[in-house]
């Protein structure tokens, strides 16, 4: 277990913190030569969000950086002027690289690479320690932000609870990320944080205690109420819930459990990716499968990994559903009839669609229809294949022979998929005519 869970931790570390870096010192430097006359790649930055933080993943795609403002520069700024530091910062940026995407966001300026982003928003440092920063909505305001609480509250607390809170929220990105879960990156530390010190049981445990730390986490975030913001580690600022979680959490906790009594049964590692994705090192015999066997027949492996194609960092949320239909039969949503448990037949007609999502901004869609089960295998047609969708976000299939199918959607950003989510397609053999 101590192994599997430090190669699980290993496998989904930051695997481009030098290119990090070096972008982080490029817009450093081109704002301090704009503002301050000087060419340091460090001076005056903080690097916040979940990097900043030490509870990034492999595949990060949202980096933040704020740069502090000289205090002289005040007085050009104070009175209504917050979207002209935006623009000011923007052009610094721009001026330094120009064939690099800039944009001025409500907040932040944007910097676009590919894969990535970073937000650098300029603030202007105040006496206690907290920062100043300009909000452009509504004719222009001034707010406050605290992340250096923030920064001191994990690292004293993954001090004191033997380096296990920073793992934690590493492991609670994996599995986010696997299922489609739009929490952002500061609610899961925060809540990850809050869980471990309302406790004292891991204080002295490490990784050979991963499974069961693992599933009470997910024991909590299930229990938490329903409720629109909570309270930021460090600082206690509030931090909006993008949308529930807790159900999802609560089958994480079921699936944990699985995981857990698996141990004796030679499938552990199976389970627990089920939990946390590909990210978790699999069994041997199941880490390459070029063929898949069901009883007495054997089917090509076509099955393709979204991770192989584009870094994941799901932000927002997206919900699919399918309209089911057959020629002279009334329609039904494929959901409410999982719902109600209501048979699906073959030969009926299929119509997948995005229902809702949080995406700001424009993204491609792409679509994965995987086929299960023996009759899948007879045939040798288990798809799988990951293929880019039209623009009316929407896919249609039939129903052409039973098995537990599995159709996935992804919203790609930037090279970078940032939405996913996906239904159960339960075929039935026999068609109710």
């Amino acid at each position: 277990m101590s192994e599997a869970f430090q190669s699980f931790l290993s496998n989904i570390a930051v695997d481009n913190t030098e290119t990090i870096a070096l972008r982080y010192g490029e817009i450093t430097r081109a704002l301090n030569i704009r503002f301050r006359d000087t060419e340091s790649k460090t001076a005056n930055t903080l690097q916040v969000g979940s990097y900043g933080r030490g509870t990034a993943i492999k595949g990060i795609s949202d980096l933040d950086i704020l740069y502090i403002m000289p205090s002289r520069s005040w007085p050009d700024y104070k009175d209504g002027r917050q979207l002209q530091l935006l623009r000011d910062t923007a052009d610094a940026i721009r001026a330094r690289y120009p064939n690099t995407d800039v944009r001025v966001d409500r907040l932040v300026v944007q910097v676009l690479y590919a894969r990535f982003q970073v937000e650098v928003q300029p603030v202007f440092e105040e006496a206690d320690g907290s920062f100043t920063y300009p909000d452009t909505s509504s004719g222009g305001s001034w707010k406050t932000t605290r992340p250096r609480e923030e920064l001191r509250a994990i690292s004293d607390a993954d001090m004191a609870k033997n380096r296990n809170v920073r793992r934690l929220c590493k492991m609670v990105r994996a599995w986010k990320n696997k299922h489609g879960v739009a929490m952002g990156g500061l609610l899961i530390d925060s809540l990850a944080h809050r869980f471990l010190n309302g406790t004292g049981y891991y204080d002295d445990k490490s990784y050979v205690y991963y499974d069961y730390m693992a599933r009470d986490l997910f024991e909590f975030l299930g229990s938490l109420p329903d409720q629109e913001y909570f309270a930021a580690l460090g600082s206690g600022q509030r931090v909006k819930v993008k949308k529930k979680f807790q159900k999802k959490a609560r089958n994480a906790h079921k699936l944990c459990l699985e995981a857990i009594e698996a141990n004796e049964a030679g499938n552990r590692n199976e389970k627990w990716r089920k939990v946390f994705g590909r990210g978790f090192p699999a069994a041997a015999e199941e880490a390459s499968k070029a063929f898949i066997l069901e009883g007495n027949y054997q089917a090509r492996n076509t099955e393709e990994i979204i991770e192989n194609k584009f870094p994941v960092d799901i932000r927002y949320p997206i919900t699919l559903d399918c309209e089911v239909r057959q020629h002279g039969f009334r329609s039904f949503l494929l959901r409410s009839m999982l719902l109600d448990r209501l048979p699906l037949f073959t030969r009926k007609s299929l119509r997948f669609f995005v229902a809702e999502h949080g995406i700001p901004g424009r993204f491609q869609l792409y679509w994965k229809v995987l086929n299960r089960g023996t009759e899948a295998v007879r045939r040798d047609c288990i798809r799988g294949q990951i293929v880019l969708g039209n623009a009316g976000l929407e896919k249609t299939e039939n129903t052409m022979f039973r098995g537990e199918h599995v159709v996935e959607c992804y919203a790609v950003q930037n090279h970078v998929v940032v939405a996913t989510d996906r239904i159960r397609v339960p075929i039935q053999e026999a068609s109710e005519d």
